[in-house]
């Protein structure tokens, strides 16, 4: 009988560990948890540094900022250039200069500033009206470029951080080596990891940015085709009024 208790409190102690060491291993086995993609990209600039990926991220917000801005007033810019025409058109025919003018007041828009400045010229002359035209359309001109210039500075700058960030990156993991007296692979790809990060991160601003840029240039290159082409129909309709 005691052998018999023996064997069954063995048996049970044999059967707790086997269960113990099979749930352990399950345990270590369990797929860890998936990060979001905004965790992910939390952890990567982290280990990017603060550094540089900080100035990386301000480039990003002050492009973004800018860009936003310009692309609101393009689009508020935006005029229906033929409906203003045929407007501006019946006015002269019906009430004279004044008539038009004061449509061309109530009109958004430097189309609608473009042709105010040409009819307002009328008295002096068709020469003197197409005068006003160009002259303020170069005006018209530069407010519709206003700050273009510093979101092509911030394509152009956040890649080269990034770049100055992976130098520095491999720099720091060639003094560890230095350091350690070892070639250890540890020791490398910490640097290198940060390296590639500040790269990574700093082209993915610049080709954020360049697609804004590229958007606002093709729209700034359509107003100033509409403005030529409306200044081109304001002169020919000045001649026709003054006949």
């Amino acid at each position: 009988m005691a052998f018999g208790t023996v064997s069954a409190t063995t048996t049970t102690t044999t059967s707790t560990a086997a269960t113990t060491i099979v749930s352990t291993t399950q345990d270590e086995e369990a797929p860890a948890e998936e990060l979001t993609f905004h965790q992910e990209l939390k952890k990567r600039f982290i280990e990017g540094g603060p550094g540089f990926m900080g100035i990386v991220l301000l480039c990003l917000i002050l492009g973004l900022a800018i860009a936003i801005e310009r692309i609101i007033f393009l689009n508020l810019s935006t005029t229906n250039t033929k409906k203003l025409t045929q407007s501006v058109e019946d006015a002269l025919s019906s009430g004279g200069v004044e008539a038009a003018k004061e449509v061309c007041r109530n009109t958004k828009g430097p189309i609608a500033s473009i042709f105010y400045q040409g009819l307002d010229r009328t008295d002096e002359g068709i020469d003197a009206a197409e005068k006003a035209v160009v002259a303020y359309g170069g005006v018209q001109m530069g407010q519709l470029e206003k700050n273009v210039s510093w979101i092509s500075l911030f394509i152009a700058l956040a890649p080269m951080l990034g770049f100055m960030g992976t130098v520095i990156g491999m720099i720091q993991a060639f003094d560890k080596i230095e350091a350690a007296g070892d070639m250890n692979p540890s020791l490398v790809a910490g640097g290198i990891k940060v390296a590639l990060l500040t790269t990574v991160f700093g082209l993915v601003v610049a080709i954020i940015l360049q697609i804004f840029y590229n958007y606002i240039i093709a729209k700034i290159d359509s107003i100033v085709n509409d403005m030529e082409d409306a200044s081109i129909t304001l002169m020919d309709l000045l001649i026709r009024n003054k006949k």
